[in-house]
């Protein structure tokens, strides 16, 4: 008979939704999810340049994608590790692994407090069994002694021994969550109380690590001015070595930053040598070697004979043979004036008249200048990358279309600058180096966990959870075992425990 009666649930309420939330939240199936989520939401961070490690790459994207950038910008990919929706993610994450651990824990604690079960009544129904005819004499007690020294933990129940080990594998597996609570904890506090900034150095110059002297600076949420150890540092040398074999031809060998330190103002002068993957350890940071080029040295002089500009200027690196790019602005003159200059350490000119680099080496250097007349638009008080020129508002005066051609100095030579605008000469090159100094607190903690997280998860992985029961039979004795989870080897457990209660019987 079939009712039409319609069944109605009864209401959860506040409460019992918020307990249903919490179950969910915190089961083992959402922690999974949520870590499977985190990986994929940190995917945009290798694909996009980041502001706290490559701030001139986040710039550079601008410039290249004026219409996609800001797009992007609105949903934080430039910017994805303290995103608000990745550190939701994370927040949930940490959430539901306590949740999943914490209980856990309390069970485990209470097994290891309490005795192995009690023997099963039909010993034929376990996975693993065998029954043995043999003497009855102390069957027991050989029993009980046998399995201690395996590392069982032993109770008797009459003629019954139940015995259970492994529980160090519910242990490695806890060690294993905790420790990735642990990871998350250290990336969290670490990044919060972290920081990172750019400076790119010219040989001879000197570098204070104090906000002002950095190029780009990202902060972590806690960080606080006060936690910048004060010490200074001149690049002295920056050596570069580059293969000459025709195979391997310009492949680089070696990048040698020779480096003076002083710590406060009153230390002592230290020199040191910064290179790739071997970073400079100071208070509180750790200075890496993250890039390196040229640094031609100029001279510009306006109508009047007046310096108006003077000095090394980096040129960012085009190519692996170390073709540059490199911009000038010259503000302080009656007509302001920019350079779009090109570096070629060792030139070299195509069958289509274009200019390159042989070689990364300065074998035979040249410069080559396009010139740009008119409002540079650094007095708006917009912010303006030094590695880009914004001709809109410039007419080219020199190379390209404009009738002129750009011009090209050899080091030592000086040209004429075109309308009037005055001289400019090549008076020498030096190397700079692109230096990032780092600090995380929480990285040798992330270290620490992850080891332990890799040690529970092996032990876990390695340690079989096994329970094993003798009983002492009418004809003889039965073994029977039982495992949580996979144990290929549970036969031979019964088999092996059975032959040696028989070969201690015979004796």
């Amino acid at each position: 008979m079939q009712s039409n009666d319609e069944i109605i649930s009864p209401a959860l309420g506040v409460f019992g939704w918020a307990r249903w939330i919490w179950r969910q939240l915190t089961s083992m199936r959402t922690a999974l999810i949520l870590l499977l989520m985190l990986a994929v939401a940190a995917v945009p961070g290798s694909i996009f340049p980041q502001r706290s490690a490559d701030p001139n790459g986040v710039t550079q994207y601008f410039d290249a994608n004026p219409t996609l950038a800001p797009i992007l910008d609105s949903v934080q990919l430039f910017d994805v590790y303290s995103s608000s929706w990745f550190s939701a993610i994370y927040i949930l994450l940490f959430i539901s692994l306590i949740g999943c651990v914490l209980p856990r824990t309390a069970v485990h604690f209470d097994a290891l407090r309490s005795a192995p079960p009690a023997a099963p009544r039909i010993f034929s129904r376990m996975p693993a069994h065998i029954e043995v005819a043999s003497k009855r004499g102390k069957l027991v007690e050989r029993a009980t002694a046998l399995l201690k020294k395996q590392g069982y933990r032993v109770v008797v129940d009459g003629d019954a021994v139940s015995a259970e080990r492994g529980y160090l594998r519910e242990t490695g597996n806890l060690v294993f969550h905790f420790s990735l609570i642990g990871v998350l904890l250290a990336v969290g506090i670490g990044g919060g109380m972290s920081y990172s900034g750019q400076r790119v150095l010219v040989e001879g110059e000197t570098f204070v690590n104090n906000l002002a002297a950095y190029d780009s600076f990202a902060p972590g949420t806690f960080f606080k001015e006060a936690e910048l150890v004060p010490f200074s540092m001149t690049l002295q040398k920056f050596k570069a070595e580059f293969d000459i074999r025709p195979t391997s031809k310009g492949m680089p060998l070696d990048f040698r930053a020779q480096v003076t330190t002083k710590l406060g103002v009153d230390g002592k002068e230290k020199s040191t040598v910064i290179r790739v993957n071997e970073p400079l350890e100071m208070p509180n940071a750790k200075v890496y070697l993250t890039g390196n080029g040229y640094a031609p040295v100029m001279t510009i002089r306006d109508a009047d004979g007046n310096i108006v500009y003077s000095g090394a200027t980096a040129f960012l690196p085009q190519s692996s043979t170390y073709t540059s790019l490199g911009v000038i602005k010259v503000p302080d003159t009656a007509r302001q004036f920019g350079i779009i200059a090109f570096f070629y350490p060792t030139v070299d000119e195509l069958t289509t008249g274009a200019l390159t680099s042989l070689f990364p080496a300065p074998i035979d250097p040249m410069l080559t200048m396009n010139v740009y007349a008119g409002d540079l638009g650094l007095d708006g008080g917009v912010p303006r990358n030094v590695y880009a020129l914004d001709t809109s508002n410039m007419t080219q005066v020199a190379g390209g279309k404009s009738g002129v051609k750009g011009l090209r100095l050899k080091l030592g030579e000086s040209a004429e600058l075109p309308n009037g605008l005055g001289t400019v000469s090549f008076d020498g090159l030096k190397r700079f180096a692109s230096l990032d100094v780092d600090y995380n607190p929480g990285a040798l903690w992330v270290l620490v966990f992850a080891l332990l997280s890799l040690a529970g998860l092996t032990t876990s992985l390695l340690v079989p959870r096994r329970r094993v029961w003798v009983r002492k039979t009418e004809t003889g004795f039965e073994v029977a075992a039982l495992a949580r989870g996979d144990d290929p080897i549970l036969e031979k457990v019964v088999n092996e425990v059975a032959t040696a209660l028989t070969q201690k019987d015979k004796k």
